[in-house]
């Protein structure tokens, strides 16, 4: 449909200095404002901060709970009932001023086998939970469902967890008899000597609190989980006493100074074992940093939409189409170079310059980066070239402007911040071209961690594939429509005397 030379001369049309200086300052804007968060973000805990949990594959997780623990060999087990589970929450809304007993939906009291008490190691547990009954969980990520339920004395879990080498299986039962396999973790390269015991942790209550014209924004409050535990046995296990301590730092609230401490207490073969944090992934963190190095991209995108747009308001005479589809895809491979250098400059070098300054940083795996930084140099490139054909179309620079920019640079940035009803900005980014920023995210939903899983908190409600489908789609419809126009306009062009 075009040759070479057509794309040079187009080329040549389009490379005039407003324009070129135009998508070299969207370049430098959106590496600016990245770089001035991660110069600008800093550690500071008044001290040593403590490590954060890492676990083997680099990933920032969470691993903070009480833990009443012996060694276990290479084969052995431990079985324990469990016949209470109780918890509290503190300060819930809309007073604040209240405790109130209660369990949050994925607190977790239970088993465990550990490679050691570093946090980040490997794991395998049984458990019962707040909401969702009995669980099987291992290495952060994976999770089994057993039975629902709840845990009292008058209806007792039994749990039991069994291991051979690297081999974990999880078991449950009503009355210690009868077992029901929950399902098993292979943790390749375990110790010969790992630690086994009883666990309680209580992630933070999740409110969300009304802002701007219908969004909302996270707070968590403190939470804690009591499990009581009896009939404890245990093969393979060393002799001795249980040791009790936190993994990770512990009772340095209000409530856990002057309440109720965690930790465990034994009287006659019952441990009590109370404690607070959470054992699972961690990526809330991981998927803001990179979206708040990216915090210059709305602007960056303006710019490249008001170029687009206005390049192809000057057709504003018929043209033969070869020509319109050089100029968009001029304009787009444009887009798709400033997209390209911007976005691959600013986040290896913000990435660096957080772990200078102390910030925990999850890391992002090569193809995982790629794909960010390739996929929105892409998107950048299919919005200037829908910008393009709204310019053809419409003929006029300022009406293509405003259209596009309600298209897609607006829904775009207010779904950034929580300005509007989270349903509304799902839509949004479901319905409009900026569906295809989310090639960007690099969060991960876990069903068995409760988050703000909206726009505004980096979660995109397509995958990225749909979300450039949509934008193609759009795309190719404006230019559809504006070739049409133009080609009718040419058949009854007058023809000069």
């Amino acid at each position: 449909m075009f040759d070479t030379a057509l794309l040079q001369r187009e080329w040549t049309a389009f490379r005039r200095p407003g324009r070129i200086t135009a998508l070299a300052a969207a370049t430098l804007t959106v590496i600016a404002f990245g770089l001035l968060f991660a110069f600008g973000s800093r550690s500071d805990c008044g001290g040593p901060c403590p490590a954060v949990p890492t676990a083997a594959d680099g990933s920032i997780v969470s691993d903070t709970f009480w833990f009443v623990h012996r060694d276990l060999g290479p084969e052995g087990s431990i079985t324990a009932r469990l016949t209470s589970m109780t918890g509290t929450i503190t300060y819930p809304p809309p007073d604040h001023d209240e405790i109130v007993p209660g369990l949050v939906p994925w607190a977790k009291t239970g088993i465990i086998v550990k490679d050691g008490i570093e946090q980040g190691s490997a794991y395998a547990a049984v458990m019962m939970t707040g909401d969702h009954g009995v669980r099987m969980q291992y290495d952060y990520e994976h999770d089994i469902a057993g039975s629902r339920g709840e845990a009292s004395p008058e209806s007792p879990r039994w749990l039991r967890l069994t291991r051979s080498a690297d081999t974990i299986t999880g078991y449950e039962s009503s009355d210690g008899e009868q077992w029901r396999a929950i399902g098993t973790a292979t943790l390749t390269g375990l110790p010969n000597t790992v630690q086994v015991g009883l666990f309680a942790a209580s992630p933070g209550d999740l409110t969300l609190r009304e802002v701007g014209l219908g969004g909302v924004i996270e707070e968590s409050r403190f939470t804690q989980a009591t499990g009581v535990f009896d009939s404890i046995a245990l093969e393979g296990a060393a002799d001795g006493a249980w040791l009790s301590e936190p993994i990770g730092r512990m009772n340095r609230t209000d409530w856990e100074k002057h309440h109720n401490a965690s930790g465990a207490v034994e009287q006659d073969g019952v441990i009590t074992v109370s404690g607070t944090g959470d054992i699972g992934p961690h990526s809330e963190e991981g998927g803001r940093t990179v979206r708040n190095l990216l915090a210059g991209l709305a602007a960056g995108l303006i710019v490249v939409l008001v170029v687009a747009a206005r390049f192809g308001a000057r057709t504003a005479v018929p043209a033969p189409g070869p020509s319109l589809v050089c100029r968009a895809v001029v304009v787009g491979a444009a887009s798709f170079v400033t997209g390209l250098v911007a976005i691959g400059v600013v986040l290896p070098i913000g990435i660096a310059v957080l772990e200078r300054n102390g910030v925990p940083v999850p890391p992002v795996p090569l193809l995982t980066g790629s794909r960010v930084v390739i996929g929105l140099a892409v998107v950048l490139a299919l919005c200037s070239a829908f910008a393009y054909w709204l310019g053809t179309l419409l003929r006029r620079g300022w009406a293509a402007i405003a259209v596009v920019l309600s298209l897609v640079a607006l829904p775009y940035a207010v779904t950034a911040f929580p300005l509007l009803p989270d349903a509304v900005s799902q839509w949004l980014l479901r319905l409009t071209p900026a569906a295809a920023f989310a090639v960007q995210q690099t969060t991960v939903e876990y069903p068995q961690v409760v988050a703000h899983y909206a726009p505004s908190a980096g979660y995109f409600p397509l995958p990225a594939w749909a979300g450039i489908a949509v934008l193609c789609g759009y795309t190719l419809a404006a230019a559809w429509w504006a070739l049409s126009r133009h080609r009718n306009d040419r058949r009854i062009e007058p023809v000069a005397s």
